[in-house]
């Protein structure tokens, strides 16, 4: 039975070692850093551009294309990696090609929608 709780208790160490740590980072931070509030630094802001008029700003929607964009070659990485393991070995080489294929075939009817969207153009 120790043996059975000596796994637990090695991750409540770290646990409490990596909370201790955060403690102390914020607490030496705290203490160290110069406190001098101005008007300016007191200004909400975001991504670095100050605040003018209302709090509601009209978003392009166009930025889902970015993120489609995104997924296409997010995915596209994630499993050509396995599929290149899965290659190599036996028995499995022509089904897995094949496969392989028709999901880049998806990936390309992406890509090739985004290109005729414009997206990949720069400005």
């Amino acid at each position: 039975m120790p043996d059975y709780f000596h796994g637990y208790a090695v991750v409540g160490l770290v646990a409490v070692v990596a909370a201790a740590f955060t403690a102390v980072a914020f607490t030496a931070g705290r203490l160290l850093r110069p406190v001098v509030p101005t008007q300016e630094k007191l200004l909400v802001y975001e991504c670095g551009v100050d605040p003018v008029g209302e709090g509601w700003a009209h978003t392009q929607v166009r930025y889902y294309i970015y993120a489609f964009l995104y997924v296409i070659f997010a995915v596209d990485a994630i499993f050509l990696f396995p599929w290149a393991a899965v290659f190599a070995g036996e028995g499995y080489g022509g089904i897995t090609l094949v496969e392989m294929f028709v999901f880049l075939g998806f990936l390309s009817t992406g890509l090739l929608y985004a290109w005729k969207k414009g997206v990949l153009t720069w400005t």
